[in-house]
């Protein structure tokens, strides 16, 4: 009896593989689709690629949502993460506190988070600092399909999150779609791994 179920351990292993899998998906698809619109501390902006001082387009897209977000008085304050990546002349932080300066947010009411080299260390830089100004409360901006994630690594660090994607992140089509989803499921697990 006993080597029999041993033997039937792989198959045990695969279905409880496949049950995470489908519950990460599910979970990935069910927040990109989420938007939670309120007052908080902060309007956190997770960096995305800048080129040479500029923000990509989709960096510049979530900080475009962000600027609305802050003009809207949701926040009265915006952090933007990220770190320089393989720019050494410019961070994402950096370069994204310029560029919502460019559209009217006072730099007293922005803080460029410029070291972090993703989004766990993003998480943790950022609840550092709202920990340091009393704050517990912000708005995540990125990717719809990157809220699960942002709002996981966030929560662990003490913060209370509400998801502000940034209009039509969703890829536009169903193969693009797929792989976000499994870039997400991905990550989010070597996170897990890291944390154990």
């Amino acid at each position: 009896m006993g080597a029999r179920l041993w033997k039937r351990w792989p198959v045990w292993l695969l279905l409880a593989a496949i049950a995470y899998v489908a519950a990460i998906y599910r979970s990935v698809v069910t927040n990109a689709g989420i938007e939670e619109l309120r007052p908080a501390d902060a309007i956190v902006v997770f960096g995305a690629a800048e080129y040479g001082g500029h923000p990509s387009p989709v960096f510049k897209a979530r900080l475009d949502h962000a600027a609305e977000l802050y003009r809207r008085g949701l926040a009265q304050l915006v952090i933007v993460t990220g770190g320089a990546g393989g720019d050494p002349q410019f961070s994402e932080g950096e370069v994204g506190r310029d560029y919502l300066k460019t559209l009217g947010v006072p730099d007293r009411r922005l803080i460029g988070e410029t070291q972090s080299p993703d989004t766990a260390e993003s998480a943790r830089r950022v609840a550092t600092i709202m920990r340091a100004n009393g704050m517990t409360t912000c708005l995540a901006v990125s990717d719809g399909y990157h809220m699960f994630r942002v709002k996981r690594m966030l929560g662990r660090e003490g913060v209370t999150v509400y998801a502000a994607p940034r209009p039509n992140s969703k890829p536009p089509d169903f193969w693009k779609q797929q792989a976000a989803v499994w870039h997400e499921i991905a990550s989010y697990t070597l996170w897990l791994v890291h944390l154990t």
